[in-house]
């Protein structure tokens, strides 16, 4: 597991640490069962506090990637194929905002922005 911590970014570090383990679970690279480092060894290699590392933790546990099994640690929760669905769909609605946005900048309307999607899709298509 891989969390790198930036200093200067306006976010803050449990959420870095959140959304950075979120990304890989979602994504597989960190599967069901796989134990997480401990928080405080997490804290110690990442040189933060020991509460920053567990808040990040607790969010994991209650947005249901983690569960925590008393004196063994945190592990991957199984994978539930209704959230990791919905923080999809979630992720795909923020970029799409994002290009209307950034097509009403430059004047595209719809039609055009319907136009470019289908030519993509033709694209992936042998």
């Amino acid at each position: 597991m891989t969390v790198l911590i930036d200093n200067r970014s306006g976010q803050p570090i449990y959420e870095q640490i959140f959304s950075q383990i979120k990304a890989q679970i979602i994504s597989g690279a960190l599967e069901e069962d796989t134990p997480l480092p401990s928080i405080r060894n997490l804290a110690k290699d990442l040189r933060i506090s020991v509460i920053t590392t567990k808040r990040a933790y607790d969010e994991l546990e209650s947005a249901g990637f983690l569960y925590t099994v008393a004196g063994k640690g945190c592990f991957v929760a199984p994978r539930n194929t209704q959230l990791l669905r919905e923080e999809t769909l979630r992720q795909i609605e923020t970029h799409l905002e994002e290009v209307r946005r950034l097509a009403a900048q430059c004047g595209l309307g719809r039609a055009e922005l319907e136009q470019m999607l289908s030519l993509l899709y033709e694209e992936e298509e042998p």
